[in-house]
C-alpha cells in the first residue's frame, strides 16, 4: 500500500485526492515511504523552523499543548514533523502541535523529514489534513476555502471536488465570512450553531445580525426560534400580510428554493423573485444555477 501511495504522491498531490491523505503523510513520518522527494529522519534546530504560512488552524488548545510538552520532556518526540527547505531555514508542513510542545519543553532540536512540496501542495495538505482530523472550527475552514479559491483561482466546484465535499457545503461555509467578526467569534466559541448562523445570514445588515445573535445566545433560542425572529425582522407589514394569503400549494416550493439559495424567495403571479445582497451574493446564486460565464 505504501508504494502505491508513494507513486501517486510522486505524480503530484492531486493524484491522491479522494484517498486518505492523513495515512499518506503518516507513512512518510513513520519511515514507511520510499518517496524520492523526501529525506530520511534528521534532527533540526527548532529555531530554524518557521510556521506553515498556509496553516488554516489558528485556535490551539493550550492545555493539550502543555500535556504534550510534559510527555515530550519524559519520552521525547516519537513522530518526526515534516518540513520543506526555505530561503533561510525551514518551513513547517505538518506537526505544529509537536513543534509548539517541543519548544515549550525546552528542546533545542526536533526530529524532522524534509519533503519537497510546492506552495499549492502546502496549502492543500494543510487544509486536507486538518479537515480529515476535524481539527478546524467552521470559521477556520471557511477562511481556508476562501484562501484556496483566491490564491489558486479555483471555482467553488473545483475546490469541492478536490476536498471531497459538495459544492453546496463549500458555498455555505464561504457565506460564514459575511458574518460580522463578533458573530464569527460566537461561532468559534461554539455559542452559535451552523443552523443559527445560516438563519442570521438572511438579515439585511451586520448590526441586525449582531443584535439577533446576542439575543439568541442570551435567551438560548433554538434554530427555529432564530429563523422566526429573522423573518419578523426582515418582513415589512405588507409582506407579512401577503404571507398570510400565500398559496398553500406554492409554499413548500418557496421554502425549498429558499433553502437551496439561502436567501428570500417569493412566488406570485407566475413569477419567482430571488433576493440578493450585492454583486458577490448574485454571483453565488448564479453559480448555484450554473449560469456564470466561463472565463
Amino acid at each position: 500500500m505504501a508504494k502505491k501511495n508513494d507513486a501517486r504522491l510522486g505524480q503530484g498531490l492531486s493524484e491522491i485526492f479522494g484517498m486518505n491523505i492523513d495515512s499518506v503523510l503518516e507513512d512518510i513520518q513513520q519511515g514507511k515511504s520510499e518517496l524520492s522527494n523526501s529525506s530520511g529522519k534528521i534532527e533540526i534546530s527548532v529555531d530554524e523552523i518557521k510556521a506553515n504560512p498556509y496553516q488554516p488552524r489558528k485556535d490551539f488548545d493550550d492545555d493539550k499543548i502543555h500535556e504534550l510538552a510534559e510527555s515530550i520532556r519524559q519520552h521525547g518526540v516519537f513522530t518526526p514533523i515534516l518540513v520543506k527547505k526555505a530561503v533561510k531555514g525551514y518551513e513547517l508542513v505538518t506537526g505544529e502541535r509537536r513543534l509548539r510542545a517541543s519548544r515549550l519543553a525546552g528542546l533545542e532540536t526536533i526530529p524532522a523529514i524534509i519533503v519537497e512540496f510546492d506552495d499549492q501542495q502546502m496549502m492543500e495538505i494543510a487544509l486536507l489534513e486538518n479537515i480529515q482530523r476535524e481539527d478546524l472550527n467552521a470559521i477556520e475552514e471557511a477562511t481556508a476555502y476562501e484562501k484556496l479559491i483566491r490564491k489558486l483561482s479555483y471555482t467553488q466546484e473545483e475546490l469541492a471536488s478536490r476536498i471531497g465535499k459538495s459544492r453546496e457545503h463549500v458555498a455555505n461555509m464561504l457565506r460564514l465570512l459575511k458574518l460580522p467578526k463578533k458573530v464569527q467569534q460566537f461561532v468559534i466559541e461554539k455559542e452559535l450553531s451552523m443552523g443559527h448562523v445560516r438563519a442570521l445570514l438572511a438579515l439585511k445588515d451586520e448590526k441586525q445580525m449582531e443584535a439577533v445573535a446576542k439575543k439568541a445566545i442570551h435567551e438560548k433560542l433554538s434554530v427555529r426560534a432564530v429563523e422566526a425572529l429573522v423573518k419578523k425582522v426582515n418582513a415589512p407589514a405588507a409582506e407579512v400580510k401577503e404571507a398570510k394569503t400565500e398559496d398553500v400549494n406554492l409554499r413548500p416550493v418557496r421554502l425549498r428554493l429558499q433553502d437551496k439559495f439561502q436567501t428570500q424567495v417569493h412566488i406570485d403571479e407566475k413569477q419567482i423573485s430571488i433576493r440578493y445582497r450585492g454583486v458577490s451574493d448574485l454571483n453565488r446564486i448564479l453559480e448555484i444555477l450554473d449560469c456564470l460565464e466561463e472565463e
